[in-house]
């Protein structure tokens, strides 16, 4: 451990920070919604935008963030997104009705969406020795952050107010900005010591267009995009299906739902060490693809046989987010590339995201059961399979590139 922070510990603890303010912020307020209804009003229409903020706006800034990323460098991004975080957290805490609290959200979630971005290229370029351990413990803080805010939002509003409950959380964010403004000035004055024996670099190629035609960049954006697909679908539809399906309570299904939940947090600290240490990379899509096909049987044919069995591995295929994130890394060689495909894969995989579970509910209200919703996600299973076959290759997207067409 000493080896990971000798001499970048403000950047460890950046990451760390980020990686909470980013899920935390997301998490800390659908819990108290119902409080903040009966304060000042939250029209279902309003609700409901909440809702799909997040997928959109993380859809909409991967596409974005790496052309602000050229303009002006990871740190000041990482810097202006906590900033803009912890602003509109607080202008989310103070709302005074329901529209100023939408705008703040939604500004809030496209500070997060850059911060989700920049992330992944910052761990390669301070952590280039660690990749599979930083982002192990990066994917760990994403999973905590899901799982604690739920957990105290509610006491802490009851007890002090949905105000303090929502702007508490801007604390971490604002802790988060000090090791990256540290950093950034630590970097100016090693770039001005350097400058006089410096050579002006090329300008970085436009590399976010190249991804388009390349398919380890594809596989990659599908295998984001199974991953969050089927947990977006599941904590929004699972609690019904299983009540329908499986006949168990409410409340049990709730519990199943903090089950399918907490299946996160193991995959988060196992299979980026699982990748970079040992390379098994089929060895996760086998798994994953399995579970969830399994799953989907299981709820299919007899959802009340083994639900606690097929709620654990209808969550196993979240290990693909964790994947995801470290081959962000791994299959690049160049700064450009890590901060493209970062954008690239999180737009793509985010954009399906936010229509698979309205997609899933549409398809249940026109058929009048779950088998055809339950098949979408067995297909989405399946689909990672040879996004599997693909990402297994040993090579970069610079590297596919270069083979396609010549110079990077």
């Amino acid at each position: 451990m000493s080896a990971l922070w000798r001499g970048r510990a403000l950047a460890f603890l950046g990451v760390v920070l980020v990686a909470f303010s980013l899920r935390s912020a997301v998490a800390s307020l659908s819990p108290i919604l119902a409080e903040i209804d009966a304060d000042i009003g939250v029209p279902s229409w309003v609700a409901g935008l909440i809702g799909a903020a997040p997928p959109v706006c993380f859809a909409v800034f991967g596409v974005v963030t790496p052309v602000l990323e050229r303009r002006f460098g990871l740190q000041r991004l990482a810097v202006a997104a906590m900033v803009i975080a912890a602003t509109a957290l607080l202008g989310r805490a103070l709302a005074p009705e329901a529209g100023t609290l939408l705008a703040a959200t939604t500004v809030l979630f496209a500070a997060i969406s850059i911060g989700n971005v920049v992330l992944p290229p910052l761990i390669k370029t301070y952590f280039p020795d660690r990749v599979g351990t930083m982002t192990s413990i990066y994917s760990t803080m994403l999973a905590i952050a899901a799982f604690v805010p739920p957990l105290v939002a509610v006491p802490i509003a009851d007890t002090a107010g949905w105000r303090l409950s929502l702007g508490l959380w801007s604390v971490f964010a604002v802790m988060a900005i000090v090791p990256w403004v540290a950093t950034l000035r630590r970097s100016r004055r090693a770039a001005a010591a350097d400058a006089a024996d410096a050579v002006e670099p090329p300008p970085p190629p436009r590399v976010l267009g190249r991804l388009f035609r390349l398919p380890l960049a594809w596989a990659i954006a599908v295998t984001f995009a199974v991953s969050a697909s089927s947990v977006y679908a599941s904590f929004a539809w699972l609690p019904i299906i299983l009540v329908d399906l499986a006949g168990v309570s409410h409340s049990e299904a709730g519990a199943l739902l903090a089950l399918f939940g907490a299946m996160g947090l193991p995959w988060s600290i196992l299979v980026p060490l699982v990748i970079t240490r040992w390379r098994r990379l089929g060895v996760i899509y086998a798994v994953a693809a399995t579970a969830g096909l399994v799953a989907v049987a299981g709820l299919l044919f007899a959802p009340s046989a083994a639900v606690v069995l097929w709620v654990v591995l209808l969550g196993t295929p979240q290990m693909l987010f964790p994947a995801a994130l470290v081959f962000m890394q791994l299959k690049t060689r160049t700064h450009e590339g890590a901060v493209a495909l970062s954008g690239f894969a999180q737009s793509v995989g985010y954009a399906v995201a936010a229509v698979f579970p309205i997609s899933f509910a549409l398809l249940s209200e026109a058929t009048g059961d779950w088998t055809g919703p339950l098949i979408m996600i067995g297909v989405l299973m399946l689909a990672a399979i040879p996004a599997g076959v693909v990402v297994t290759r040993s090579r970069t997207i610079e590297d596919e590139w270069e083979q396609r067409r010549g110079a990077w």
